[in-house]
């Protein structure tokens, strides 16, 4: 062979070899990102079930309390705020 069919042949297979690794690298890191993203999504999952479960009970303890007891409207405009000027 000559030397310049050698040299091509070596950068050649340099290059090959870099692209490979170089993809793998790639390849580690997507599936990292995707894996990460996937623990979020389960994250986010269990933070909205335990939100709902609180909201859920919340209701059901304001249904418990409005049998319980009286509630007034107290946002009428013409009580002004229950003061009297007598």
């Amino acid at each position: 062979m000559s030397r310049a069919s050698k040299i091509t042949l070596g950068i050649t297979t340099l290059a090959t070899l870099g692209t490979v690794v170089i993809v793998h690298f790639q390849q580690k890191m997507e599936r990292s990102a995707m894996h990460e993203g996937v623990i979020r999504d389960m994250e986010q999952r269990r933070l909205k079930k335990e939100r709902q479960l609180d909201f859920d009970l919340q209701q059901a303890l304001e249904a418990e309390f409005k049998k319980e007891q009286t509630v007034k409207d107290t946002t009428n405009s013409s009580d002004a705020g229950g003061l009297s000027n007598g």
